[in-house]
């Protein structure tokens, strides 16, 4: 288990959001913290730390008014530090490779991938192709239905009929490097962690497997440790003192180890 840094970016400014407040409508989102710093600064930050395979996350939707502004923060961030960083949000096999091409370890795919509510083949196929399944990562943020969690698309706002479970990440798992999973229901919200999610990555954790959502103490580490049998790493945004929250980097570094 080991710590990912993220970058969320929104309206052009890093930013920590409640993740189910999030519209497209506007550009709207319940804001937990805006930062006066740019991304780059972030990027420089993790890359002191000795910090790797962390995410830029672009909050903004293709063709919305802030998107340029918000695509060229996260820009900034792979480029200051090449290499280091995945990024996604609005990623398609015509734009994949300019990410790359920037800096980015990774292009982290949704939307694209889950067309019409459910799994779209011909376009993984081509996300394949034009970037390589070793840095591709798959999205497979999930809201709780009944029993059982199912992916959400476009930040989180549109429910599929794709569950999270052991059968779908084994049919996905040719196509990519690695997995991020946010539990949509609880990101941003400090609420401790979804522990049936954690439950179902730990069981599986075949490949690289990303947690995110919910985490606002070391205690909630510990918990997402020993559910995902040490495999599955975290992430934690609202929570960090770099993002206004209480808990030290340097802690939740530790904590992963």
């Amino acid at each position: 288990m080991r710590f990912r840094p993220c970058i969320d970016i929104h309206n052009g400014k890093v930013k920590q959001i409640v993740g189910s407040s999030l519209q497209d409508e506007g550009d709207s989102a319940s804001e937990n913290f805006v930062s006066a710093r740019g991304a780059d600064y972030y990027a420089r930050m993790y890359k002191e730390l000795g910090l790797f395979g962390g995410h830029i996350i672009l909050l903004n939707p293709q063709g919305s008014p802030s998107y340029e502004m918000t695509k060229k923060q996260g820009i900034s961030a792979l480029t200051a530090t090449p290499g280091l960083l995945q990024i996604g949000g609005g990623i398609t096999d015509e734009n994949a490779l300019e990410f790359i091409e920037a800096g980015a370890s990774h292009v982290i795919v949704t939307s694209f991938v889950f067309k019409n509510g459910r799994i779209n083949k011909t376009n993984l196929k081509k996300l394949v192709k034009a970037v390589g399944k070793e840095r591709l990562v798959l999205d497979l943020s999930c809201k709780k239905v009944e029993d059982d969690y199912f992916v959400v698309t476009d930040r989180w706002q549109k429910l599929t009929d794709v569950k999270l479970d052991a059968a779908t990440m084994d049919d996905l798992s040719d196509y990519c490097d690695e997995f991020l999973i946010h539990a949509a229901d609880v990101e941003g919200k400090q609420e401790g962690i979804e522990e049936n999610v954690a439950t179902i990555l730990g069981q599986w954790a075949k490949k690289p497997v990303t947690y995110a959502g919910g985490i606002k103490s070391c205690s909630d580490i510990e918990l997402l440790k020993r559910l995902g049998n040490g495999k599955v790493d975290a992430t934690v945004g609202s929570a960090l003192d770099i993002f206004g929250g209480s808990l030290k980097m340097k802690e939740v570094i530790e904590a992963c180890k």
